[in-house]
């Protein structure tokens, strides 16, 4: 080919030939790059990132209530392995029809289930209720709708933290297992810091089901505190504690901030059945 070429094509003009290919190769290659915003990637290349990547946010399933109403079930994959991403309710943290309708605001590393529910009406039909998050230049949609495939039972879900079961009996419909009735008070918050008070009140329903390595059975009811909103992690004195009495009791623990700001608290209490109720509270900090 090349002494073809040399026969027809003084060296000169060759040679300006393969420079005007490799100009436009490399264009086109930088033209690829560009369009990944943040060098986020968009497949899955088998590195472990500390930092750097984005949150996608996730269609869990839905539950029907007993008024007719159901229930639309978010969470999200943070594809970082350390950092926490904090995105506000706004055009970068939406729903539709909202765009506030109790999405997280903090994104904790990896993946979390079941963080909030939409409550959408009884004729919701075949719509679509749209979770959007924007972060680093990168759009990514949770899409909610009531698939078929997609329902769930509410003790489906309530069990769902506990991975000791296998997943067709997560949530052991003979189970006469009542999720634990949990209340908050918080003190206003001085040089930073406010004081919480949990209390437990809870039927002491062993668990039922299939269970792996014993269960929680005697293992007292677990408390664990995380940030759900607001402009920093806030940090806790007694961020886990149990409760050995198993029908509950009061659990005391102290959060600090770095900043000031409104925030929202989570207290996840797992009853002695294995049991989630997820208990919010809000915090203004000066």
């Amino acid at each position: 080919m090349k002494a073809a070429l040399r026969g027809t094509i003084g060296g000169g003009a060759l040679w300006a030939m393969y420079s005007l290919l490799a100009l436009l190769l490399a264009g086109a290659a930088t033209s690829a790059v560009a369009q990944v915003p943040g060098n986020i990637r968009t497949t899955d290349d088998g590195i472990k990132y500390a930092r750097g990547q984005n949150v996608v946010p996730v269609f869990e399933g839905w539950v029907p209530n007993p008024d007719g109403t159901f229930s639309l079930l978010f969470g999200y994959f943070n594809r970082n392995w350390e950092e926490t991403v904090f995105i506000p309710v706004g055009p970068d943290n939406h729903i539709e029809g909202g765009p506030d309708r109790g999405q997280p605001t903090v994104f904790t590393a990896r993946r979390e289930r079941n963080k909030f529910e939409v409550v959408v009406p009884k004729d919701f039909g075949t719509k679509e209720l749209v979770w959007t998050l924007t972060h680093r230049g990168k759009t990514e949609k949770a899409y909610g709708a009531l698939v078929p495939q997609e329902v769930l039972s509410r003790k489906i879900v309530l069990a769902n933290v506990q991975r000791e079961f296998s997943d067709d009996d997560t949530g052991d419909g003979l189970s006469t297992n009542v999720p634990a009735v949990v209340e908050i008070a918080v003190a206003p918050p001085v040089s930073l810091r406010a004081a919480l008070s949990v209390s437990i009140t809870d039927d002491a329903t062993p668990m039922a089901g299939y269970r792996f390595g014993g269960g929680r059975r005697g293992q007292g009811i677990a408390v664990t505190w995380s940030t759900y909103r607001g402009p920093a992690l806030a940090s806790f004195d007694a961020p886990a504690s149990r409760l050995q009495t198993p029908n509950g009791g009061k659990v005391a623990a102290t959060a600090t901030f770095t900043v000031p700001g409104t925030y929202v608290l989570r207290a996840s209490v797992v009853d002695i059945g294995g049991y989630l109720t997820n208990k919010d509270v809000m915090v203004v900090v000066k």
